[in-house]
Order: C-alpha cells, then structure tokens, then sequence
C-alpha cells in the first residue's frame, strides 16, 4: 500500500510517497529548484557523475539483495567520462535498482529516489534547501506519529471501556449471587 503527500520547501512542492514503511521523495520536484523548466536534465548531470554512481551503488549493495553489481561496475567505470549518460530509467533498468523509482504520467509522475538518496541529491542542488527539506520531511513524520498515536490513545480506551461493559454485563447476567 502506497500513500501519497506533499512537502512546501522554499516555495517548492515536493512530493513523497510511503511504500512499504519507506519514503520516496521526487527528485523531479527537488530539482525544480534549480531550473523549474526542465528538472529531468538536472537529475541526469547529478547521475553523471562518479560520486553519485558510487553512492547509488553503495546504497543498493546495502538495501537491495536483487541489485545487479555487474551491471553496476560497467556503469561505475564508464561514470565520470565526457560520454557518459545515465538516466534514472536506464539505472533501474541495468542495475535492478530499487532505491530510484520512475514513474510516468503527467500527475504524479516523474523520478522518486527513497529518503537517504534524496537527501544527497539535495545536496548537490543547494545545501541550504537541503537543510529546509531535512527540517520539513521531520516535521511532517513527527504529525504522522502524534496522529498514530492518538488513534492507538483511542483504540486502547475505548477497548477498555468495551472491557468493563462486557464483564459488568457478565456479572448482572450470568454469574448466579
């Protein structure tokens, strides 16, 4: 089960997605900071280069057990050149790569990378939206909880009142004085 939400970063909507107790915010929308007309060439520059490629790697030898790191040493040798192209797409696709997802349509659509590969590609957009991101993304997750909360705050009172009706119920009825 999926769910979706949006952050207000600078100005910038930035949506996220939970699947599966993960978060995957679009980098689409990060990138949008830094040329709001066409995001996609900004995310493909960020891949491009050796130290995203490493990273990316890195992460996925750690979070995915189906990560194709054949794949994944031909890509890292060949990142970094003049000639080197990398797109979001073709990662997932040569690297069985789980930690970026692309999505396609006009609402909703576009590239979302879970919450630690996010956070680096803000970095390389802006440190100081970086920062607001981490600070937003924190607030968001800490209303999440306090709502979680209250639900289980309900849950367990109402499961104790419930309680004692059935057992008061039992004793007027049942049990012979």
């Amino acid at each position: 089960m999926s769910r979706k939400a949006e952050l207000v970063v600078k100005n910038i909507n930035v949506n996220f997605f939970s699947q599966e107790e993960e978060d995957y915010i679009s980098l689409t929308d990060i990138a949008k900071y830094k040329n709001s007309d066409d995001p996609r060439f900004v995310i493909q520059n960020w891949m491009k280069t050796r130290s995203t490629v490493e990273f990316l790697g890195i992460w996925e030898v750690i979070n995915n057990p189906g990560f194709n790191r054949v794949e994944f040493d031909t890509v890292k040798n060949e990142a970094g050149s003049n000639t080197f192209v990398l797109t979001p797409s073709k990662w997932i696709k040569l690297t069985q790569a789980v930690g970026i997802v692309s999505k396609s349509g006009r609402y909703g659509g576009g590239t979302y990378a879970h919450k630690d590969i996010a956070f680096e590609f803000a970095s390389w957009i802006s440190a100081e939206f970086k920062l607001y991101l981490i600070k937003e993304f924190q607030r968001l997750k800490e209303e999440e909880n306090e709502r979680k909360q209250l639900g289980w705050d309900i849950k367990r009172n109402l499961a104790k009142i419930n309680y004692r009706i059935h057992t008061d119920a039992i004793k007027g009825n049942l049990i012979p004085l």
